[in-house]
């Protein structure tokens, strides 16, 4: 390994906490290029003095989040697939085309409803009041909050009055804001559905915070340990959780809700309920506690993630240090999108594109589930009843960084489950299929198939 400069200083997280900080960061920036490896555990914990165990620990979280890969007599180095996000060293290979991107997160852009909406910014502009134009409330235009608060209310059961909702630049900025309220007050102990989404880890550390990792299994999140685990909070995807695709169980949301009545605080990422194939509609768990949880959407997945438009509706004590919270974050959201946003929904034209789409993403997942069951039989498939992903659990011993790195060379790009895990699992893959046509993921699904044997 070339020298590396690596200061654990002073700070909240531990030493562990701050060498996986600084080791996370190497990578990221490129200081640690791919397939570096990284020395001993005896080694570095020498060099840095510092115990042994804070190395293993450092080494084995990273791993667990896909930055690092150990493999017996090549010691431990940087996984493939991990891009720097700063200038690192320049590479001699040529990038792998992505021809079949089913990398989860992003729907069919392609059925963004361009005339709709570009109706919806006409009307308001010729309907906007010049006060409109000038600094918004930061907790959202009284329009588009009315709005929102009877869409939520009819469509998935939220409680919602029109001043407990907050317009967002989506949930990242959501979740950002809610972190810094709850820090403020003391309260700092997240706890996340394990394993979970990649982006919401990250963004707590960001912010400071040590995710609690608490246990998925066939009936959702696991909320006895989650009531065994001290934490002041929880982000949940109760509707279709990311990445296995379980649906809590109607035991566990009253579980849940009982924890957080008695003092617990439930964030909801809704991500995107709105896509249901197989199944009855559930409300949302915030309707069982509405002043025990903060309720997150956004039109990211269902309109398109570039227009950073999303809402919290939140318990009454939360509502003005949120406000407070998004004034100083950036003075609010743009007026003419939360107004043209305002008007679709008023005139049904949301409603409409929901019903356009949903015959489209159901159609190209049965045609993945299709070739999938017949391309990688032996991949158990999960979460295919809603949302825009499934998983898919491969083999026990098949290393899934191993079969995302074959896809790729074969143009398919896919998510590994591992980044999202605190602790390590089954190996698995995620994977989208809003974006591409029956036929293209029918051929990314053989070659797929033909990653995983070769792996295997």
């Amino acid at each position: 390994m070339r020298e590396l400069l690596i200061e654990l200083g002073d700070g909240p997280g531990g030493l562990a906490g701050r060498l996986t900080w600084g080791l996370r960061a190497a990578v990221r920036d490129g200081r640690l290029g791919v397939g570096e490896r990284l020395p001993a555990s005896r080694v570095l914990a020498a060099e840095l003095g510092v115990s042994r165990g804070v190395v293993v620990e450092a080494y084995e979280q990273l791993a667990a989040e896909g930055y690092l890969v150990g493999r017996r007599g090549s010691g431990t180095r940087v996984a493939a697939g991990v891009a720097a996000v700063g200038p690192g060293p320049v590479s001699r290979v040529a990038p792998v085309e992505v021809r079949y991107d089913l990398k989860p997160g992003t729907p069919d852009l392609g059925a963004f409803p361009r005339a709709a909406w570009a109706a919806a910014v006409r009307r308001a502009l010729l309907e906007a009041a010049n006060s409109d134009l000038g600094y918004p409330d930061p907790a959202g235009l009284s329009q588009l909050r009315g709005e929102l608060a009877a869409y939520l209310g009819r469509v998935r059961a939220v409680v919602a009055r029109p001043e407990r909702v907050a317009v967002v630049s989506g949930v990242g900025q959501g979740l950002a804001l809610l972190v810094q309220v709850l820090a403020a007050g003391g309260r700092q102990r997240i706890a996340v559905e394990d394993p979970g989404s990649p982006g919401a880890l990250e963004l707590l550390r960001a912010h400071g915070v040590r995710p609690i990792g608490v246990r998925v299994d066939e009936e959702g999140l696991v909320v006895g340990e989650l009531a065994a685990s001290g934490a002041d909070a929880v982000l949940v995807t109760p509707a279709h959780q990311y990445p296995t695709g379980v649906v809590l169980s109607a035991r566990r949301r009253t579980e849940l809700a009982a924890w957080a009545r008695a003092g617990g605080l439930v964030i909801e990422d809704d991500y995107d309920a709105e896509f249901r194939y197989d199944r009855e509609p559930l409300g949302a768990v915030q309707g069982l506690a509405p002043e025990r949880t903060v309720y997150l959407g956004s039109l990211s997945k269902t309109l398109a993630p570039g227009l950073r438009l999303g809402w919290a509706v939140l318990p009454d004590h939360l509502v003005e240090e949120f406000a407070q919270a998004k004034l100083y974050a950036d003075l609010g959201t743009g007026a003419i999108d939360q107004l043209a946003f305002a008007a679709l929904l008023e005139s049904g034209g949301y409603d409409r594109h929901l019903r356009t789409v949903r015959p489209r993403y159901r159609a190209r997942r049965d045609a993945l589930v299709a070739a999938l069951r017949r391309h990688l039989p032996e991949a158990e498939l999960r979460g295919v009843a809603a949302g825009l992903h499934l998983c898919a659990d491969l083999p026990d011993g098949v290393d899934e960084q191993a079969v995302a790195e074959a896809a790729l060379r074969r143009g398919v790009r896919v998510a590994t489950v591992g980044p999202g895990r605190l602790v390590p699992g089954r190996p698995a893959i995620a994977l989208g299929y809003a974006g591409v046509a029956e036929q293209r993921l029918q051929d990314a699904a053989a070659l797929l198939g033909e990653a995983v044997r070769e792996i295997g």
